[in-house]
């Protein structure tokens, strides 16, 4: 078998050596179970769509409006607690 040395966060460390105590296995073993289940899930996953990918036949279709729309508190006035 391969050695792969890796540096992770403390906080990472922490999470896995508390999983590894509670599923009764080595650390190297539950990071080699999780990524075979992360490479697996990679390969028949959908592939990542962004918003704008989803939407871009809308993105600059409205023409008109008020051009300080996003930063005028005035545009929201009834709307929430504004």
């Amino acid at each position: 078998m391969n050695t792969l040395t890796i540096k992770i966060p403390e906080t990472l460390e922490q999470d896995l050596i508390r999983l590894s105590k509670q599923a009764h296995i080595s650390k190297s073993e539950l990071v080699r179970q999780a990524l075979q289940v992360f490479l697996a899930r990679g390969q028949s996953a959908v592939p990542f769509v962004s918003a704008l990918d989803q939407a871009g036949d809308l993105v600059g279709c409205f023409s008109g409006g008020p051009t300080d729309l996003s930063t005028n508190p005035e545009h929201l006035n009834g709307f929430g607690s504004v």
